[in-house]
């Protein structure tokens, strides 16, 4: 898909008009170009845009909002032309930060898992830890992908891994991570105990493929439990 298809997509989706975002796409599909191109070549670049034009202070919440609301109603349509391969016998649990572009982004991740085979159980933001925890019990999920998270969140995020890591629920499972402030900050996902990063969106697949079962993780240094002090019994009065 070439940058001038790019171009044409972002000056309809950045005023909002959805019929010529619709249209657009669907001509290209027609054309024969595939869904999959479509979403890393032109959704997913169009997403990023947004957000630094957003971060920028170059569109407003008003146009952010239609835009990324409009690249979630295309990624939905895309979805459904995306080839279907058979099951891998894999499954991916994908959780994201709040904001409606990481939700997307981590929506275009999970179509793509979908799309390669994997068993795909897909949260979006806003689901605490602790579900978040219960869930990769329930399912046992070989990879678990955090797409997305603001600055403030990240200390969160670092504090289920750890949980995740010292309870063992999923002792093989792979913490892979992308989007947000880890596609901004080089060696975050290391900090945080993720075992894989990835920045695109085929990387992020590409990067799960090739992971083998985790090995079980050491003990984080710095991370000491406290014994809990015994009562003292007071003396029996004679």
């Amino acid at each position: 898909m070439s940058e001038p298809f790019l171009i044409r997509y972002m000056q309809p989706l950045l005023a909002g008009r959805r019929a010529e975002c619709f249209a657009l796409v669907t001509e290209a599909v027609q054309n024969g170009t595939p869904a999959e191109e479509l979403i890393c070549n032109v959704l997913w670049p169009a997403m990023a845009q947004v957000e630094r034009l957003y971060d920028d202070d170059r569109i407003n919440a008003a146009m952010e909002h239609m835009a990324n609301r409009i690249n979630r109603t295309v990624a939905d349509q895309l979805q459904a032309h995306l080839p279907k391969k058979p099951l891998c016998g894999k499954r991916v649990l994908v959780a994201s930060a709040d904001a409606p572009g990481e939700e997307l982004g981590a929506q275009m991740v999970a179509d793509l898992f979908q799309s390669d085979g994997w068993e795909v159980y897909f949260l979006g933001g806003g689901v605490p830890h602790d579900e978040i925890l219960s869930l990769v019990g329930q399912c046992r999920p070989q990879v678990l992908l955090i797409f997305g998270a603001q600055p403030e969140a990240v200390a969160n995020t670092r504090v289920m891994i750890e949980c995740i890591r010292e309870i063992g629920v999923c002792p093989t499972m792979n913490i892979v991570v992308s989007g947000g402030i880890f596609n901004r900050a080089d060696g975050l996902w290391q900090e945080i105990g993720a075992d894989a990063f990835s920045a695109a969106p085929r990387g992020v697949l590409e990067t799960a493929n090739s992971l083998g079962p985790c090995e079980p993780h050491a003990p984080r240094l710095g991370i000491v439990k406290k014994r809990r002090r015994r009562r003292k019994t007071a003396p029996v009065p004679a």
